[in-house]
Parts: C-alpha cells; sequence; structure tokens
C-alpha cells in the first residue's frame, strides 16, 4: 500500500481498519499532513521513567476510526519508546463518574481524556502540562480559545496548562433534505419562529424531529445549550453569579415547551445514542448531532443507508436571537495527567506523542469531522474542503460558548452539565410538569448551591 486516496481512507470500515490495514499509515500520515502549517519549534524533552507502564481512559468511541486510530498510534508510541500503554475505553456516561474516583482515591489510569470544564473539578489533583501545551500551541499555530479556557487553570490568564484538549465533538443540525423540502422550506431557517413552523409542518407529514432531552452527555446539553444562547439567555452571568431566572430563559423554556409535542415521542429518555439510531431509521428528519450519524450512512454496507446520507445535510444550528456566531459549543474531551501517576515523564511524552501530526493527522481526518481540532494548524488539513456536508464541523471549538457562559470555568461551571440542571428544567416544562418560571426558579437554586461552595 504506497498510498491511500482520501476516498479510499473513507471508505476503510471497521473491520478495514484493523491493526493489518493501518500497516499502511505512514503513507496516509503523509498524505493526511500535507497542508498543515508546523513551525520548527524544538520539543520538551522527557526523560522517560525506566519501566514505565501507562494507564489510559478515554470515552468510547461513535465511529470505528475514532478507536481504530487511536490504538494504533498508542501502539506506534510503545513501539517507539518500550512504554507500555494499557488503552481502555468507557461509556460517555460512565466516564465522569469513573474520573471522580480516580481522584478522590489518588489510584486508577494514569490519564483520563475528560470532559469540557472537569479539569477544574480536579486541578489540584492534576500535574502541570503547561510545557507541553505551550510546545504544541507554538508548533501548530495556537491554540482555538474554547481549548485554552478548558485547559489552562482559570484565573491563570491562559497560561498553566493543567489538561491537554485533544479535540470537540459539536452539533450542528442534522436533516433529511428531501422531507424538509417536503415541507416547504429549502434549508433550516435562522428565524426561531420560522424554525418552529418548520418543525409543525414536519410533524404532520410524518417525519418529526428529534432532540434528546434525557441524560445524554452530549446531545442532551447541547440541545439546552442552544435553546438557552439562541434566546439571548445564560446560566451565568460575567461575575459568576447565577442568571438562569430571567425573562430571557423564561422565553426559551416556552419555546421548548412549544416544540416538545412537535417532536418524536421519547425524547426525554434519549441518551447520546438514541438520536443517531432513529435517524438512520428514518424515524426523525431533525436533530443536533456530531458528524457520527452522517459518517455511519455514508460508509455502510447497505444501500438503504447509503441512500439516507445522500439526503442527508449537515449545517449550522439556527441562529436566533444569537449574533456572530452560532449558538453551538463543543464535548470537549481533555487529556488530564493525575499526580498519583508513577511516570509522569512517560505520561507527558505519550500526550505530546498523540498530538503530533503523524499521529493526530490520520486520526482527525479519518473521524471526518467527528472531532473538531483544538490547535489551529490542523484546520488547513485537505479533508475539511472535500466534503461541503462536513464544513459545520470544522471550526466547532472556534467559538465563545462553553459551560458556564458567560461565568467563569470552574469546577461550578462543569457541574452544570455534568448534574442536567439545564436538562431537567427544559424537560420539566416540555412534558408540563413544571410552569417556565417555576423550573427556571427551582434551576437556579440548584446552581446557587454550587456557585455559592
Amino acid at each position: 500500500m504506497d498510498r491511500l486516496t482520501r476516498r479510499q481512507s473513507l471508505l476503510l470500515g471497521a473491520g478495514a481498519l484493523g491493526m493489518t490495514t493501518l500497516s499502511g499509515r505512514g503513507a496516509l500520515a503523509a498524505t493526511m499532513e500535507a497542508g498543515v502549517p508546523v513551525a520548527d519549534v524544538k520539543p520538551p524533552s522527557f526523560a522517560l521513567e525506566k519501566g514505565a507502564t501507562l494507564k489510559v481512559l478515554r470515552p468510547a468511541k461513535f465511529i470505528d476510526p475514532d478507536e481504530a486510530w487511536f490504538r494504533a498510534n498508542t501502539k506506534k508510541f510503545i513501539e517507539q519508546t518500550g512504554v507500555q500503554v494499557e488503552l481502555d475505553f468507557i461509556s460517555w456516561e460512565q466516564l465522569r463518574p469513573q474520573t471522580a474516583v480516580t481522584a478522590n482515591t489518588g489510584a486508577g489510569p494514569d490519564i483520563i481524556v475528560g470532559w469540557s470544564a472537569d479539569p477544574q473539578i480536579y486541578a489540584s489533583k492534576l500535574v502541570d502540562l503547561t510545557d507541553v501545551g505551550e510546545y504544541l500551541g507554538a508548533k501548530y499555530g495556537g491554540w482555538f480559545d474554547l481549548a485554552t479556557l478548558y485547559g489552562t487553570k482559570w484565573g491563570s490568564g491562559g497560561k498553566q496548562w493543567i489538561a491537554i484538549p485533544l479535540g470537540g465533538g459539536t452539533g450542528p443540525a442534522v436533516y433529511r433534505i428531501s422531507w424538509v423540502k417536503e415541507a416547504g422550506y429549502d434549508a433550516i431557517p435562522n428565524d426561531l419562529n420560522e424554525l418552529l413552523t418548520l418543525v409543525q409542518k414536519l410533524k404532520k407529514i410524518g417525519h418529526p424531529a428529534g432532540w434528546a432531552l434525557g441524560h445524554a452527555v452530549g446531545d442532551a446539553n447541547g440541545y439546552a445549550d442552544w435553546l438557552m444562547w439562541s434566546h439571548g439567555a445564560y446560566a451565568i452571568d460575567e461575575h459568576g453569579k447565577v442568571a438562569i431566572d430571567s425573562q430571557e430563559m423564561i422565553n426559551a423554556l416556552n419555546y421548548c415547551k412549544e416544540l416538545y409535542p412537535n417532536l418524536i415521542s421519547g425524547t426525554t429518555s434519549w441518551n447520546d445514542a438514541s438520536n443517531n439510531q432513529a435517524f438512520a431509521a428514518g424515524e426523525i428528519s431533525l436533530t443536533f448531532n456530531g458528524v457520527s450519524i452522517y459518517y455511519v450512512l455514508k460508509n455502510a454496507k447497505d444501500k438503504r443507508l447509503n441512500e439516507i446520507a445522500a439526503d442527508t445535510n449537515n449545517v449550522l444550528p439556527p441562529y436566533g436571537l444569537s449574533k456572530g456566531h452560532p449558538p453551538m459549543s463543543a464535548l470537549v474531551i481533555n487529556a488530564m495527567l493525575f499526580q498519583h501517576s508513577k511516570f509522569p515523564n512517560a505520561a507527558k511524552d505519550y500526550i505530546r506523542f498523540m498530538m503530533e501530526a503523524p499521529q493526530y493527522g490520520p486520526w482527525l481526518s479519518d473521524c471526518y469531522g467527528y472531532w473538531s481540532n483544538p490547535l489551529k494548524a490542523y484546520s488547513e488539513m485537505a479533508f475539511w474542503n472535500g466534503d461541503p456536508k462536513i464544513a459545520a464541523y470544522k471550526e466547532g471549538m472556534n467559538t465563545p460558548y462553553y459551560d458556564g457562559y458567560k461565568g467563569p470555568i470552574s469546577a461550578n461551571s462543569s457541574a452544570l452539565a455534568a448534574n442536567y440542571i439545564l436538562v431537567d428544567m427544559f424537560a420539566k416544562v416540555a412534558t408540563g410538569n413544571a410552569s417556565a418560571k417555576d423550573a427556571a426558579a427551582f434551576a437556579a437554586r440548584q446552581a446557587e448551591r454550587y456557585y455559592k461552595a
């Protein structure tokens, strides 16, 4: 295998992405690195500890290349360094509890690739990664703001790195082109009233929309955030004060209540896989999701699924009242190195290695937008421009929105998402179990318990 074209690499399925196929990864890496502007920066020198072994835990895959390339790159690190690495994957819902256990007991994985603001919760338990963060930023064009917000300790001015962001999963609007046209629209409207009308019409023609309102780490939090930000609401103000109980939030809650009867039933119990399954089954016409829906449909061996992919588009979510940027953030995965690790130098070198272009390039490109890159140079990779249907995922980490926006990044802001405070607030109103006013007041009291701590 002297060279793999972009199309050939995309057609590699779960079986094809086994270790045998990845033996041709040198040529693929060279292809994928083309166009990445890399500065001549001397890497930090880590004296690897004798007999070093590492345990690494990260979230489970939703598309095969995510895990296949991560395993292959880890194998490459083992071969080059002799450091043995035990790599485990865990469900999205279980990752936060496992991170808490590791941090509180001082035992378990050396590295956990955890969610968004979680490094702020465990900052006192983490090894300083400033040398790695500064090196990668200098070499690969700098970090997007969202990466700096989550990866550096709040209050350090973006200078003290406590985690290294590997990527962010973002959730644009995913829809069936023909069904939206059947409802009388050529595209998803940005105006919220028009969007409501579209959703109502989709329900009438038997093709309802569906957004998660259960305890789904990515999809439900993303939907709640969109409802909030598209109405000009936010949970925390610039001074770190809870701002949930506002008129803008009341408006967002009432809008959610209007949308809900037009959605497919059962969304209050959906997890992060539910909308993927419903979309592939032809049960829903519109949702918010990472590229995993489109990727799986496009690369399936089932012709019916390929036809759905051809009828699928991914676009930025409706702006509503948001100005300048779409009301969308990213579920960021951060590599955290815990102080109980006996081999911190080996762990630092592993994190650096995984972010270097020969490894990161193939992983990012074959994930096809499933993760948005935190380092700006990787936005220049050719695959981002090869398919217009993934353009909405390109700069998922180039956004001003984040957990706890507009307040400080902290353990408190992470708690809002981890405890589904906003998701449950919207679900109560959508299902008629609380008025918008009462639900907002209750959620505000819940949030204040964390922000007063």
